[in-house]
């Protein structure tokens, strides 16, 4: 059982009314360390959000043109359409679970992801997982705003044919894209950054809407599609059966690791959004919901409108764009694009917008608020020019065997600590200390063991990313990088107990304080 212990005698849900504070973020205490604490990394003095929104939240993350493409893509890889299903409950289930152990401290204490990685890295220690998780979720971003701006692309070429004379991004286009690329991008870069200025209430409401919406889509997509191509001439199988009985195996595994390396990343710094939950169990239900069920459905909604093309259309599309694109009626175009680039705001939000505001907030929380760290983010995400890696399929292969390489370590050395060496434990006003006598100061505010089974989980699987040898094993980039950094640190806490040695001085300076 987890067991949070502040001294001060206060709950993180229970604190006193501050003036001033918006409602919902946390509270800075007067033994906070402004180094070390602002008002979105204190601790909640209110979490509200129930199952539904945690629920909503996987919705919004799942429902969007990567996910359609993603689960699409896996039902032409050779394998029959239940073994596919098969290895997408799987592979989801692994993600329930993870989820659910990366949410519990976060809950409990109601701190954002890198400040609960002070618990392991170290009060300062912290920022190094912060910065990784926060740049990986910049080029994400603009990957995401670019794949919705798409969208916004094909409405406007509908409703106005004309404008196909500033489309082409050779004649008319600047730094790879077109104006009415550029447009496009610029309408939703902006449209993000407004919702997500208005604060977490905001971004709660709007992802509440997001995912019910694609839903309704979904199936009138699914409906009009069938009707076109009859039940019949539908075949769920997207591509021919290559892999039988064992031959099966590796493939499904593959397929397995690839949901989860997928998603990595907001499985890592989930505890951004469990914090707001009224209770463990809440979160561990709108996680069941919104993961396992949700993903099971909508991947069922995928593979039916993604065969009824071939009926329909004459060929296989797996992009929820381009086959909204052929219909041929204005409106179904219109209302069917428009809902796809909405859903993928909202998964851009969640992922890649809300983590990076409070990782980057962290490496200074008195000059970078929470809303600032996520337009650092947001005008990053522009010059990096992401409509050009995504240009590249071998650069876009690259990236998310990387990321879940770096990743995946992050993840392993949390959990290990929390669950293994320190026994569900949490200090938090340890966590706003920069005294040299606070449990997680360690060795000048960075734990070495964490530190040093990082880099060696990351540089393991980094390499068979890019090591011709073993980029066999790159599709298990994640696992091997968890298992490892996990690994790592269970064994240099064993060698020098750096946790244990924190521990025990805090105690003793405590007891010192308690005898004078």
């Amino acid at each position: 059982m987890t067991e949070v212990i502040n001294p001060h005698g206060e709950k993180p849900g229970d604190v006193l009314e501050a003036a001033g504070l918006p409602t919902g973020s946390g509270v800075v205490e007067a033994f906070h360390d402004p180094r070390l604490s602002n008002e979105d990394l204190a601790p909640l003095k209110k979490q509200t959000w129930s199952a539904y929104n945690f629920f909503a939240f996987w919705m919004s993350d799942v429902h969007s043109v990567g996910g359609y493409v993603t689960a699409g893509s896996l039902f032409a890889l050779g394998l029959a359409s239940w073994q596919v299903l098969v290895s997408l409950l799987v592979g989801i289930t692994i993600v329930y679970f993870l989820c659910n152990l990366v949410a519990k401290p976060s809950q409990q204490s109601g701190v954002p992801y890198p400040v609960i990685s002070r618990t392991v890295f170290g009060v300062l220690g912290a920022n190094i997982p912060a910065i990784i998780r926060g740049l990986i979720a910049v080029a994400w971003y603009g990957i995401q705003t670019y794949l919705a701006s798409a969208a916004l692309v094909v409405v406007a070429l509908k409703l106005w044919p004309d404008l196909a004379g500033i489309a082409d991004a050779d004649t008319v286009g600047f730094a790879g894209l077109s104006l009415l690329g550029w447009i496009a991008f610029l309408i939703l870069w902006v449209a993000q950054a407004f919702v997500f200025w208005r604060g977490m209430e905001s971004i709660r409401k709007f992802i509440d809407f997001c995912g019910p919406a694609v839903y309704v889509v979904m199936i009138i997509l699914a409906i009009y599609l069938v009707s076109q191509a009859g039940w019949e001439n539908i075949d769920l199988n997207l591509g021919s059966v290559k892999f039988q009985g064992w031959d099966a195996v590796p493939v499904m595994l593959g397929a397995i690791a690839l949901v989860v390396s997928y998603f990595s990343g907001p499985m890592l710094n989930f505890g951004d959004f469990s914090r707001y939950g009224k209770s463990f169990k809440a979160v561990k239900r709108g996680n069941l919901l919104g993961l396992p069920l949700n993903f099971l459905v909508f991947s069922l909604l995928v593979v039916i409108c993604a065969s009824a093309t071939v009926p329909v259309f004459g060929t296989l599309i797996t992009d929820p764009i381009e086959t909204v694109a052929r219909i041929d009626n204005v409106y179904a175009i219109i209302l069917g694009a428009l809902t796809f680039a909405i859903a993928t705001v909202g998964i851009n939000i969640v992922a890649n917008f809300v983590s990076p505001a409070f990782d980057f907030s962290n490496v200074a929380p008195q000059k970078i608020s929470w809303r600032m760290g996520g337009m650092i983010a947001a005008v990053g995400s522009v010059l990096i020019t992401p409509w050009n890696l995504y240009s590249s399929p071998e650069i876009i292969h690259y990236t998310l065997d990387t990321l879940g390489a770096f990743i995946g370590p992050l993840f392993g050395v949390l959990i290990c600590d929390f669950y293994i060496v320190r026994k569900q434990t949490v200090y938090v006003d340890d966590l706003y200390t920069m005294s040299e006598k606070g449990r997680y100061w360690y060795k000048k505010g960075f734990n070495p063991n964490a530190v040093i089974a990082t880099a060696v989980g990351a540089v393991l699987a980094a390499s068979t990313v890019f090591i011709p040898v073993l980029q066999g094993a790159a599709s298990y980039a994640w696992f091997i990088g968890c298992g490892i950094g996990l690994a790592v640190y269970w064994l240099a806490e064993k060698i020098s107990p750096q946790a244990a040695r924190s521990m025990q001085a805090a105690e003793e300076h405590e007891t010192a304080s308690v005898i004078q």
